[in-house]
């Protein structure tokens, strides 16, 4: 489907951008923001988002306002039921008189639940794809082709849906600002740990939400400890809070002395600090795109769970082990081996580590 001048969308004054997901698809999404941001420079443009999508996007210049609502319908852990929540939602986006919607989904979401919200909030423009016609709870669509005939990268897809409103942009970088604040905390902490940083350094992020997209701990020890062994590079491990465990379990296991800053660094900051570094290393999780946002080279550790998540922008190396039941969209292996990352030896990480410090 494709939307023409006519259509009115070039005359939206007050727009809703809606992306319920986690950290890496909110930022995946910021290209097609930005494309809808310059093709209406003086529109109010409203993002709403999940709790866990807000730090991608808390200091985004193409956004006017930022709103954090828990989508029912997407898989959150310790969700609790509440239908009051959804009809509170409703009444504001009534009472914030917004003229249109753009609903940002990955193919295997429904945007009908979203949809429907937009349309009890009395949003009279309101676009996304769909695999099924969604009569009137949809103004303007475009008929969902992933994954029957295609897949195509989580970036390009949020891209290809504004085009089809007529917005597009040259700049099609993931779009993420670090606060000054921020920059000079974050080389404060890096300070802090002794880290030369005249001396090549890189990050490993060994944590992951998804166990089916998580490298095994004992294999990025051995990561690591080939790192500092074959090349003389220092490592700094990073992680959420309530993946220290996770982290002191891996430097225990090291041969090596490592660094960490694990449940020391806030989005912001870890943003800057993977700027600085040389190398990244992580699995398929929200901190990869977060490096690809900063341009930082990348190794991802990536689960054949899917395939159009990987970074984006960055130079990087996709590393798993090619299986048969791939694509399985699973948090958890259904089949319990886990072979598309078990079986990548630590070896090819070193490698594709070296290659990209030498590019």
């Amino acid at each position: 489907m494709g939307v023409h001048e006519h259509s009115g969308w070039r005359e939206v004054k007050n727009l809703l951008c809606l992306r319920l997901d986690s950290l890496g698809d909110v930022l995946m999404t910021t290209p097609a923001i930005h494309a809808l941001r310059q093709g209406l420079p003086e529109a109010k443009i409203t993002l709403l988002t999940s709790p866990s999508g807000l730090s991608a996007v808390e200091y985004n210049p193409d956004l006017d306002g930022i709103w954090a609502y828990q989508a029912p319908w997407i898989k959150w852990p310790n969700v609790v039921e509440d239908p009051n929540r959804e009809l509170q939602l409703i009444e504001e986006l009534r009472n914030h008189h917004f003229d249109a919607a753009v609903i940002f989904t990955v193919y295997s979401q429904s945007p009908l639940p979203a949809a429907l919200m937009c349309y009890l909030g009395d949003i009279p423009k309101r676009l996304a794809y769909c695999h099924e016609n969604p009569y009137l709870l949809l103004t303007d669509w475009v008929k969902d082709k992933e994954p029957k005939e295609f897949v195509m990268h989580e970036v390009q897809r949020q891209l290809n849906l504004v085009s089809s409103i007529g917005f597009g942009t040259q700049d099609v970088g993931l779009v993420f600002e670090v606060q000054e604040e921020f920059k000079k905390s974050a080389r404060q902490k890096l300070s802090r740990l002794k880290l030369d940083l005249k001396k090549p350094w890189v990050v490993i992020h060994p944590g992951c939400t998804a166990p089916s997209r998580t490298y095994p701990w004992e294999k990025y020890a051995q990561v690591a400890d080939g790192l500092i062994d074959r090349f003389g590079w220092q490592v700094v491990f990073t992680g959420k809070k309530d993946e220290d465990g996770l982290v002191n379990k891996i430097q225990s296991q090291m041969q090596n002395k490592s660094f960490s800053l694990s449940g020391k660094l806030n989005i912001q900051e870890l943003a800057e600090v993977l700027r600085l570094t040389q190398l990244y290393i992580g699995n398929n999780t929200g901190p990869s795109h977060l490096a690809a946002a900063m341009k930082t080279p990348t190794v991802v550790l990536y689960a054949l769970i899917n395939n159009q998540h990987t970074p984006w922008g960055n130079d990087s190396k996709i590393l798993n082990h090619e299986v048969p039941c791939k694509n399985c969209l699973k948090s958890l292996c259904p089949l319990g081996h886990n072979d598309c990352l078990q079986k990548v030896d630590p070896e090819e990480v070193i490698n594709a580590a070296e290659a990209l410090a030498n590019d």
